[in-house]
């Protein structure tokens, strides 16, 4: 099975609001940045991606899909996460994709090998949910077809997500992949990448460099 990945994309100027105590706007934007170009590099590697889309009105994402070479749906109204993943979704219908991978642009350290393993893992019909690291919150999709449910991101997600999944009479599958259970939203998550990237920055080089460049206090 072959997907269709498309990855939503806020504005960055109100990117990482949660991380205003810690660093600044415009660190925060360009953080939002770099983990994007991280992200695309990513799925620039994977073998089972038919199709990437970015879907965003904001201009430095615009420009980061245009050097990653790969497509760009404008969200001009920035409505949500959500609306902006049925953006591209519904534009993954229309061209008669077979898979949806609805990603997130603040999972840096995505590997490709983990993802096509579990995008060939799928069976149709399914709804299958990425959890990221707290295990309630949904990191991303891997629908097929498509439109085999609605996205409904955010707090309580995985639950909702898994319970449209049984609605709908697909199959409501966990899947894991490790690489992305890791987003950036808190503090403790700066931390924690900041850890991760200080030991390894060749996981996410565009990241490392960013958070290289902020005054953290040093790792443990």
């Amino acid at each position: 099975m072959l997907a269709t990945a498309i990855i939503p994309v806020k504005r960055f100027g109100a990117a990482k609001s949660r991380l205003a105590n810690a660093i600044s706007a415009s660190s925060r934007s360009t953080l939002a940045r770099a983990m994007l170009t991280d992200v695309l590099d990513a799925l620039g590697r994977c073998e089972r991606l038919e199709r990437v889309i970015v879907v965003s009105g904001e201009p430095a994402a615009r420009k980061a899909a245009a050097e990653a070479g790969v497509e760009l749906i404008d969200d001009p109204d920035d409505a949500g996460h959500s609306q902006a993943a049925s953006l591209g979704v519904r534009a993954a219908l229309e061209a008669g994709a077979e898979c949806a991978a609805l990603l997130p642009g603040d999972c840096p350290l995505l590997r490709a090998d983990e993802l096509d393993r579990a995008i060939g893992a799928l069976r149709a019909p399914v709804g299958g949910v990425i959890p990221d690291r707290h295990g309630s919150g949904t990191n991303g999709l891997l629908l097929a077809p498509p439109g085999a449910i609605g996205p409904s991101f955010g707090p309580g997600s995985r639950e909702r997500h898994l319970e449209l999944a049984r609605r709908a009479g697909v199959e409501p599958r966990v899947v894991q992949v490790p690489s992305m259970a890791l987003d950036l939203d808190t503090e403790d998550d700066l931390r924690e990448l900041h850890r991760l990237l200080a030991a390894e920055p060749e996981l996410a080089p565009s990241t490392a460099t960013e958070i290289g460049s902020l005054d953290l206090p040093e790792p443990r």
